[in-house]
């Protein structure tokens, strides 16, 4: 595959520490790229790290612990950008947490945790670096903000954007090319996913807006079905717990590596979207043109 785009360019990639994201990460280190991971597990990320380093191919790849169900961890990510004064080519949006529990038997702590990881930290994000989000209210209730800024060294911190200043970090009208990792569950709803596809159908409302509002900004959706990677032993049980089980669908999903290059290709070329996975992706045809055979297979399609 042809990597000519990505050489020389600073490529943030969120969720890197396994799954699409580190396949990604390591294809793109096959030419001279500067890679920018996020992920938290810091174990697995330097592992990540070490190994596009290791690429004869000067690539020069950096990691960072973001938890982005948590606005303050984000803060302290974009300090340290903003330190080194550094702009970005491309955002790849990966991390992600997936679901295992019926809707009704979900605590709404869940939903909302579900929600801060694929919704609200991506966006949050994705303004913080370009500048666009504003100084905080004096009066915030928000805790973690709130306590965050309580033990920042940056005195001007809680006047003015997160981690900042970042107004001057992406010149405005500067071409940026957003990567959104959604799923074929945001395309419609599905069993013991109703947080997860809530998380990323909304994922394409805010990028899709985003994109029509802004000339310089282009967004391509990845929208993978059943990918072989561990994400279902990460998904939350209704009540908070870990489902630390891999599904059998998962399992016999498409391999990762040949997902990533297909994404890489995908984003290459510029695609608004592009669905990657096998037979799975019939389904989404199915909602749109039958819709009334999709609500009679999507009840019998194993969830897991």
């Amino acid at each position: 595959m042809n990597l000519e785009k990505f050489k020389n360019k600073n490529i943030l990639i969120t969720g890197a520490g396994s799954g699409i994201g580190e396949a990604i990460a390591c294809q793109l280190s096959e030419t001279a790229t500067n890679l920018f991971l996020t992920g938290r597990n810091m174990e697995r990320l330097t592992a990540v790290r070490d190994k596009c380093n290791a690429s004869s191919n000067r690539c020069s790849a950096h990691i960072f612990n973001v938890d982005f169900s948590d606005t303050a961890s984000i803060d302290r990510f974009i300090s340290d950008l903003a330190k080194q004064n550094l702009t970005f080519d491309y955002i790849l949006l990966n991390a992600g947490i997936s679901q295992r529990a019926p809707a009704l038997a979900t605590a709404f702590v869940v939903d909302r945790q579900v929600m801060e990881t694929n919704y609200f930290g991506p966006i949050y994000l994705t303004k913080s670096l370009l500048g666009l989000t504003p100084p905080p209210l004096p009066d915030s209730t928000h805790i973690s903000h709130s306590t965050h800024i309580s033990h920042s060294t940056h005195t001007s911190h809680s006047t003015s954007l997160p981690g900042g200043d970042c107004r001057n970090r992406h010149q405005p009208g500067k071409p940026i090319h957003i990567v959104v990792t959604s799923s074929i569950s945001g395309l419609f709803g599905f069993p013991l996913r109703s947080a997860y596809c809530a998380s990323k159908h909304a994922l394409f409302g805010f990028f899709e807006s985003l994109e029509l509002e802004n000339d310089h900004i282009k967004v391509t959706f990845l929208i993978p079905g059943r990918i072989n990677t561990p994400i279902s032993k990460s998904a939350l049980l209704g009540d908070g717990s870990p489902y630390s089980k891999m599904d059998s669908g998962q399992a016999a999903g498409m391999d990762v590596n040949k997902c990533a290059r297909i994404a890489l290709r995908a984003i290459s070329k510029e695609k608004h979207r592009k669905l990657i996975g096998g037979k799975e992706l019939l389904m989404v045809y199915i909602k749109k043109f039958i819709p009334s055979l999709f609500y009679k297979l999507a009840r019998k399609i194993s969830a897991t």
